[in-house]
């Protein structure tokens, strides 16, 4: 990791293919000349490593005074000197009781191996306050490897590789890279993580976070901040406190799975069905080719209905939906206390140049502008001539992108119809197929979606970076977010569409025997006859755990192993020749650690989230699925970044971005979804509404009776009529709430159906507001920053800035200061700040 002294730290890697056609080669040689003597001139070192045949490289060394200089213009946070009175500042503890400990401890790390990293005080270094910060024996501020390459690649990405320096075409290391002058980038990983090498910083992470050996340990946050950034860290620090929080909802589901089991037989109305003595006939599922059948045969439907479809459901539903504002909330609070820990309470982002994509896209662009922060000359867009016309386009190219998926629920629709069919012809031959035709179709359906949905996943992904690119937007953060919102939008429309249609319209529009409403010429989808729900809870069990099964393991873990195989199959060197590549040769083999790296992982949670939540009513054990993934999930991650991937620039970053709104949004749009499901869907509210005004004696016997329709099939069309081979049936049942046929308003809706729907839509408005009401009353109640950590800050700042007043006071007058005079002044104001707050509270927020 150093310079041939063996003394310089290599700090960043630039690395070059000699191979290609002469002008490129020429054109690419002199671009590098002038940048790195640019480099040269800011004061950074460079050395070179020319051995190698097809790649060349750059060694990158950011000395003290140009680390110094940079800390000041940045306003980087530095540890500050340790006295007794700033030591006192930061000793504060969550004290976690005995019982809490002993239950933990199997989860935690063993800190012996992997030791807490102390947070030390710190403020935005300033030249003239050198007297303030921690330094080593030779006077000088430690920097971490992370702060080192992250000064440097703000340095790279500043200095010309033209001579034309008053254009932003000719600046930045990424622009080279897009250009071609530069093949790679980066700052090297800090030794080797496998079996045998000597203990490093990579090597820690990947045997006590990586491995697999550590699947229920929690996470070492504080070193994973400290190699890989903070942008980073916050994305594993969410995931890991998203994966704590699904253990109650994991658990609570699961009890409400069990409870189901237990009833599915035992209910009254799967009594009723499964009782042989009720022989009521019931009109047949198809038109012409379909007999009559008995309700009991309907019984294994109803009872795995029951699992599902139950009181504890409402409870589920309402749980989920606090538990998701339970989440959001505490995260608030953990976000807080990250940033305080990791010294971004003041972050701000830093002014972001074009992208470099941006500037080659518009090299040949007239149409110049001076960028009012940094005085360069941009090419610029004029919003309705150039920019409004292509967004215009582009977000119409989404909207029919969207349709396309619609289309496709569509196109299985068709396939439900068709198969459905032909799988009814079979009673006679096939007698299992037949009893179970609804059944199979919905599997086969739902897994046919499936395929289709991962397809058009890989097309909407290629699309929506096309429109982004044709976009043509000026910052990372405006590429970023438009791209968000495009595969989130179609991939949302794509998971679930399909999902929706189950929900919330199939078996709705059917009509009723002899007047079917059809749909390719065929009668509508019905739901089974045990209900909608079954087949919700089946779709949604395919496509969420399927997505999991196929796209984050089997892409994720299984692929990338077979890659590695056929690579290490193919590949002719040696294992001398292996072990003679130099670090930086070893680095480039890996893969780019792309910026949209993070988006696809944090999409794919937020997904998730939305199959958590949105439809949790219909599928009690989602989160269990969920947290089996993410324990998973975490792992894959992590051995990417530590074993697969160069090592990333360690990127700053306050907080997870746009994905806190999005998540936000998710938990909203779920309470209005289970409320439907729960009233639409299931018949949960039929049944409360017969125990309540129907029934003689306030229990659902009797229900089974009250929620079949009476056809007299005297009424059948001859194009609807069953074939008399399946013998003459004088009247038959079907489920709906509708007059019977000697009524003077014969099969129009009952006032059973009215009521009914008056019930359903009254559940929907008060499940929705007491909802609503409660957890936004939860939100209001929970402060978004712990108060002791309130406290820390303003405790902090205060000491700080009376230190800094004393100190600044006593060199006005000319006085020395010196680590004496230091302490003194840094006790006086500790023990002041102590008197008048008197507080006996010491938390230490290490643990957090």
């Amino acid at each position: 990791l150093l310079f041939n002294d063996g003394k310089r730290h290599i700090d960043y890697i630039l690395a070059w293919s000699i191979k290609g056609k002469q002008k490129k080669v020429e054109e690419g040689k002199n671009a590098r000349s002038i940048f790195e003597k640019n480099l040269r001139k800011e004061g950074l070192e460079i050395e070179y490593d020319t051995k190698g045949s097809e790649i060349h490289y750059a060694k990158v060394h950011a000395p003290y005074k140009v680390l110094i200089r940079y800390a000041d213009i940045l306003a980087i946070r530095m540890p500050m000197k340790e006295h007794p009175g700033t030591s006192v500042v930061i000793q504060m503890c969550y004290r976690v009781s005995n019982l809490g400990k002993t239950f933990l401890k199997p989860f935690l790390l063993d800190r012996d191996a992997v030791p807490k990293i102390k947070r030390n005080y710190t403020c935005p270094y300033s030249t003239d306050k050198n007297y303030l910060f921690e330094t080593d024996e030779n006077g000088e501020l430690e920097f971490s490897n992370s702060a080192r390459s992250r000064i440097v690649d703000y340095i790279l990405r500043r200095k010309a590789f033209k001579d034309d320096t008053k254009k932003a075409f000719s600046f930045g290391v990424k622009k080279m890279i897009n250009d071609e002058f530069y093949s790679a980038v980066y700052p090297l990983h800090e030794g080797h993580w496998k079996k045998g090498s000597a203990m490093n910083a990579r090597k820690l992470l990947y045997d006590y976070w990586a491995h697999w050996k550590n699947m229920l340990k929690f996470q070492p946050l504080d070193h994973i901040r400290r190699y890989f950034g903070e942008k980073i860290g916050m994305y594993f620090a969410w995931l890991g406190f998203y994966t704590t929080m699904l253990v109650p909802a994991a658990i609570v589901g699961f009890l409400v799975f069990i409870y189901g089991l237990f009833i599915m037989h035992a209910s009254t109305s799967s009594k009723e069905l499964c009782d042989p003595a009720n022989n009521m006939t019931m009109c047949p599922l198809c038109d012409k080719q379909c007999p009559y059948w008995k309700i009991h045969e309907a019984c294994s439907h109803q009872s795995a209905s029951r699992i599902f479809d139950n009181d504890a459901t409402v409870f589920f539903a309402v749980f989920m939906s606090l538990w998701g504002t339970l989440f959001l909330e505490f995260w608030k609070r953990k976000e807080a206390t990250i940033q305080y820990k990791w010294d971004l309470s003041n972050f701000v982002s830093e002014e972001e140049p074009p992208r470099p994509e941006y500037l080659s896209r518009l090299e040949s662009w007239t149409t110049l502008k001076v960028n009012p922060v940094t005085g360069i000359k941009e090419p610029y867009l004029p919003f309705w001539r150039r920019r409004f016309p292509v967004f215009l386009c582009s977000y119409g190219v989404m909207i029919f992108l969207a349709a396309v998926a619609i289309g496709a629920v569509v196109g299985v629709i068709a396939y439900r119809v068709s198969m459905l069919a032909a799988l009814h012809i079979l009673q006679e031959k096939v007698i299992v197929v037949y009893q179970n035709a609804g059944l199979i179709t919905t599997i086969t359906a739902a897994l046919i979606n499936l395929v289709i949905i991962l397809i058009l996943n890989i097309v909407y992904g290629y699309l929506a970076f096309w429109l982004t690119d044709w976009e043509c937007l000026r910052t990372q953060s405006e590429y970023d977010n438009s791209i968000t919102l495009k595969l989130f939008a179609l991939q949302f429309v794509n998971y679930f569409a399909s999902i929706v249609y189950v929900a919330f319209f199939k078996g709705r529009f059917v009509g009723r025997p002899g007047d079917y409403s059809t749909i390719f010429g065929a009668r509508q989808e019905e739901c089974e006859p045990g209900g909608c729900l079954i087949e919700l809870c089946i779709q949604l069990a395919i496509i969420m755990v399927g997505k999991q099964l196929i796209q984050n393991n089997f892409i994720e873990i299984v692929v990338p192993k077979i890659i590695k195989m056929i690579k290490k199959k193919i590949s002719k060197e040696t294992r001398a020749q292996k072990l003679a590549k130099t670090p930086w040769e070893k680095d480039y083999k890996l893969g780019s650690a792309e910026n949209t790296s993070l988006f696809y992982e944090y999409l794919e949670m937020v997904l998730q989230f939305g199959f958590l939540t949105i439809f949790c009513s219909a599928f009690p054990l989602a989160p269990l699925f969920a947290l089996l993934n993410n324990v998973i999930e975490i792992r894959v991650d992590a051995n990417k970044l530590i074993t697969g991937l160069r090592r990333p620039m360690a990127e700053r970053a306050a907080d997870i971005g746009i994905w806190y709104s999005v998540l936000y949004g998710i938990s909203r749009i779920a309470v209005i979804s289970n409320a439907f499901i729960i009233s639409l869907t299931s018949d949960f509210i039929p049944r409360l509404v017969y125990k309540m005004a129907y029934s003689e004696n306030k229990t659902s016997q009797g229900y089974l009776n009250h929620s079949l329709a009476i056809f007299n099939t005297s009424h059948f069309s001859m194009s609807h009529m069953p074939d008399p081979a399946f013998g003459h049936v004088e009247l038959c049942r079907y489920r709906d709430f509708r007059n019977p046929p000697d009524h003077k308003d014969a099969y129009a809706f009952s006032d059973v159906f009215w009521h009914n729907l008056a019930a359903r839509l009254a559940f929907v408005v008060v499940f929705e507001n007491v909802v609503i009401v409660v957890t936004s009353l939860i939100a209001w109640m929970i402060p978004d920053v712990p108060t002791i950590l309130k406290e820390q800050i303003r405790r902090e700042a205060y000491i700080t800035n009376e230190v800094v007043l004393k100190t600044e006071l006593l060199r006005a007058r000319g006085e020395t200061i010196d680590a004496e005079k230091m302490e003194v002044i840094s006790d006086e104001e500790a023990n002041s700040y102590e008197t008048s707050n008197m507080s006996p509270r010491r938390r230490d927020l290490s643990d957090i």
